[in-house]
């Protein structure tokens, strides 16, 4: 017998993005149960998601920080 689990992919944005809403969303709780991050354009909700191992997005997440994008 086969189980399926359903994760409810929750969307939030970054307490940074107070831009007018040009920003990306992601789910957090999605990716701790599965190790994939989905992100996708804040503008089309409805639209394309892309899928993300979770330690490259640790990764991309760690360059902007402490890259030359960080702002201090």
């Amino acid at each position: 017998m086969k189980t399926t689990t359903t994760i409810e992919t929750r969307w939030v944005k970054s307490s940074y993005s107070d831009n007018g809403g040009t920003c990306v969303e992601w789910a957090p709780a999605y990716a701790s149960a599965t190790g994939v991050v989905p992100v996708r354009d804040s503008k089309n909700p409805t639209g394309p998601s892309l899928n993300v191992p979770a330690d490259a997005f640790t990764s991309f997440v760690t360059g902007i920080k402490t890259g030359p994008f960080a702002t201090n």
